[in-house]
């Protein structure tokens, strides 16, 4: 009987071989799928060629989600993946204003929009086909004379048209420049969050 269960023990170095194997096994396991899945980890690049390491970036950016905006209702879910939402929300009415401008020929001028940081607007404006030099750009509050910073800049063109979401407190609009021999008139309709849209 003690000769029977002698033969069928595993010996020591067939046991330390399998524990090491198994050990090896574990140790790829980890290396290969857990740390892409789980950290982001992917010193083999296994990861990347799976898709694993999607899974860690998910995971972070619903955490960074939940700790950037913990003021958020209990009810529904943040868009999926978006580290920022898509709403702006503002605390100000919502206005609408056209103003016009007539250039004389060689003549410079410009319309403004008085703005908070944050603050959307979108606009849309035309010259009747007639190309005109156009600098959108805006100045901080209390700016001196020649501090401004431009957004689009464009030698001859005659309608422009986009969304505008200020990047500072200040003004914020068009100067427009009539290059050509006849007076100009340039219509501006602008739909936002803004406290003013007048000619300086």
């Amino acid at each position: 009987m003690n000769s029977l269960i002698e033969k069928n023990t595993p010996s020591k170095r067939s046991l330390f071989k399998a524990t090491a194997l198994a050990a090896m096994v574990a140790a790829v396991l980890t290396v290969s799928f857990i740390l892409p899945a789980e950290y982001g980890i992917d010193p083999t690049g296994i990861g990347k060629l799976t898709g694993l390491t999607i899974i860690a970036e998910a995971g972070n950016t619903e955490a960074d989600v939940q700790e950037v905006q913990p003021e958020q209702a209990t009810e529904g879910n943040l868009l999926a993946g978006a580290g920022v939402s898509p709403v702006s929300k503002q605390k100000t009415e919502l206005k609408s204003k056209t103003m016009e401008l007539t250039l004389a020929p060689g003549k410079g001028a410009e319309l403004k929009a008085k703005m908070l940081k944050g603050q959307t607007i979108v606009f849309s404006w035309t010259s009747q086909a007639q190309p005109l030099l156009v600098d959108m750009h805006g100045e901080e509050v209390n700016a001196k004379a020649d501090e401004y910073t431009s957004y689009w800049l464009e030698r001859a063109q005659s309608a422009g048209s986009g969304s505008f979401v200020a990047p500072f407190e200040g003004t914020h609009g068009w100067y427009w420049k009539n290059k050509g021999t006849e007076p100009v008139t340039v219509t501006v309709t602008i739909h936002g969050f803004f406290a003013d849209f007048y000619k300086p």
